[in-house]
């Protein structure tokens, strides 16, 4: 006999719901506005389409079987969770998990400060969030949303652009007191180097250093010398420490600078070309979760750059 689960099958189990939180086809019959023989024709149906008996019949009393009581258990779960989510949609409550992957640095120094307001806003929407560098394909993974440092351009997604990626030198105070004075890019040879080696996809080690100093007419200067760190959370830690001068990306280095832990040497900031951007994939967006979270973080963004360009970021230059 084919017992698969059919519209039919669905209904009774409605019935067997109300008779098993009831423990009663009386009461049941009296809340689904049926007779009490309706209720036990149903039930005697569904017991006959499923396999096995749901209910002892006691004098006066029922019993739920084993299997009754199982099926009870996950029968009313799921009719509650059916509830709850029909009631979310009614009131427009945003629930669910989403997936998102970032760039470790990004995610680490930009977004999870801010992360509490995202959970303040949509506190039924659980985030899964996944560090990735911008070096790891973003094929390679299942995501709903990725933040990525590219330059705009990824065949077969869409790009939402945040933020243009500016860079320039940092070092601590003290390691300013105890070298020569660091004015001019030639000075960097009396100074120790720090370097992030996944700087966008596709550089090499000394990439972020020499695209600076080139941009600011000082290409003659050697940077291949010095630490480097596979993360730039990493780097700015070392910098940070004395350890060195890095190259810092103005999105991820207000906090330092406003404390005055690091500094500027020197006034140059450089365009990079790259930007930092939510990535998704066809249709994601259609998604009114998927769209709420891109939609938060785009504005965030937009509040960062205002703040900026308002000159309310000092930029410590020593």
């Amino acid at each position: 006999m084919n017992r698969h689960l059919n519209a039919q099958t669905h209904a009774w189990l409605k019935v067997f719901a109300v008779s098993a939180r009831h423990l009663s086809f009386t009461r049941a019959a009296e809340e689904l506005n049926v007779t009490t023989g309706a209720i036990s024709q149903q039930i005697k149906q569904l017991e006959e389409r499923l396999g096995f008996k749901l209910f002892r019949r006691r004098p006066r009393q029922l019993e739920l079987t084993e299997e009754g009581s199982r099926l009870a258990a996950v029968v009313d779960e799921a009719y509650q969770a059916v509830e709850l989510e029909v009631k979310r949609l009614r009131s427009g409550v945003m629930s669910g998990i989403i997936r998102l992957r970032s760039v470790p640095s990004f995610l680490a120094r930009w977004l999870m400060p801010r992360l509490p307001r995202l959970q303040a806003r949509f506190p039924d929407i659980e985030l899964h969030l996944l560090a990735e560098d911008s070096t790891i394909s973003l094929r390679d993974a299942d995501f709903d949303l990725a933040i990525d440092l590219n330059n705009g351009q990824i065949p077969g997604f869409s790009i939402t652009p945040l933020m243009e990626e500016y860079i320039f030198p940092v070092c601590s105070p003290a390691l300013l007191r105890h070298h020569p004075p660091l004015r001019r890019p030639e000075d960097l040879a009396e100074y120790p180097l720090l370097h992030d080696v996944t700087a966008w996809r596709g550089s090499h080690d000394y990439a972020e250093w020499e695209y600076y100093l080139k941009a600011i007419g000082a290409p003659h200067v050697n940077v291949q010398r010095g630490y480097t760190f596979n993360r730039n959370q990493l780097t700015i830690g070392a910098a940070t420490a004395g350890m060195g001068v890095a190259i810092a990306r103005q999105t991820l280095i207000s906090g330092e600078l406003e404390s005055g832990t690091l500094v500027a040497p020197f006034s140059e900031r450089v365009a990079t070309g790259m930007h930092y951007g939510i990535v998704s994939s066809p249709g994601a967006l259609d998604d009114p979760r998927v769209l709420a979270v891109h939609d938060w973080i785009v504005n965030e963004a937009r509040s960062t750059i205002h703040r900026t360009e308002g000159g309310h970021l000092p930029w410590g230059i020593a």
